[in-house]
């Protein structure tokens, strides 16, 4: 594991040249995954991150199947490398799945992100499946206001007017997702899917029932965690 920021730099900027540069997305989607991390600690202090995945099926959003996995954290909470973070807790709850989705909606950045590998890319890489960065918030880049209607979306670029992004609304009158680009899909399409996944909420279905996963196991995993002690 790299051990300081140069290290986790250097690493991301080598992941990214084994990005595809065409979508290796299926054209029919039938299974649509979501990724959420959240953190507890042990009685002792310990840091510990919750991954929780959901699968549903598309276009009908029914909710398909769900894993979680808790693990020690190893590497603080250093803004641009989140992904060193929370990646070993993914890939952890990843191990459990007994069926594959076609698409992963990550709770992170994708292309949108300094060195152009967030979560959403290293996930994707590293699972071999489509993934898409869905942000709540901006890590990076420019862009002008979308209206504040769902579907209204406008381009995020970077400091050369690149678009490595769009801001979309999600639902009316609420505030915008960043997406972006993580492994094999074109923005195009991943901007389509998040929209489609997004029903009654500002969060795509799949993502958002990741997070409310890893809500309701929270208290059982860290009672587990302090059992060990």
């Amino acid at each position: 594991m790299p051990r300081c920021c140069g290290d986790f730099g250097e690493v991301q900027r080598t992941l990214r040249e084994l990005l595809p540069r065409r979508s290796s997305l299926r054209e029919n989607c039938s299974l649509v995954g979501g990724t959420d991390v959240s953190y507890f600690s042990s009685f002792r202090g310990e840091p510990f991150a919750l991954a929780g995945l959901v699968l549903f099926s598309y276009p009908e959003l029914e909710w398909v199947d769900q894993v979680f996995a808790a693990v020690p954290v190893r590497v603080p909470y250093i803004p641009g490398y989140l992904s060193f973070r929370e990646i070993p807790a993914l890939l952890e709850a990843f191990e459990k799945l007994r069926l594959l989705p076609d698409i992963w909606l990550v709770d992170g950045a994708g292309a949108a992100h300094p060195r152009s590998f967030g979560l959403a890319c290293h996930f994707g890489l590293l699972t071999g499946i489509p993934s898409v960065g869905v942000a709540k918030s901006r890590l990076t880049g420019i862009s002008d206001t979308p209206g504040s209607l769902k579907g209204d979306q406008v381009p995020l670029e970077d400091k050369e007017g690149h678009t490595i992004g769009v801001v979309l609304r999600s639902r009316n009158h609420v505030k915008p997702l960043y997406v972006s680009v993580g492994w094999g899909i074109s923005l195009e399409r991943a901007v389509s899917l998040v929209l489609s996944c997004c029903t009654r909420y500002r969060l795509p279905e799949p993502t958002r029932w990741a997070h409310l996963l890893c809500a309701a196991q929270k208290e059982l995993c860290k009672e587990e965690v302090d059992r060990d002690y």
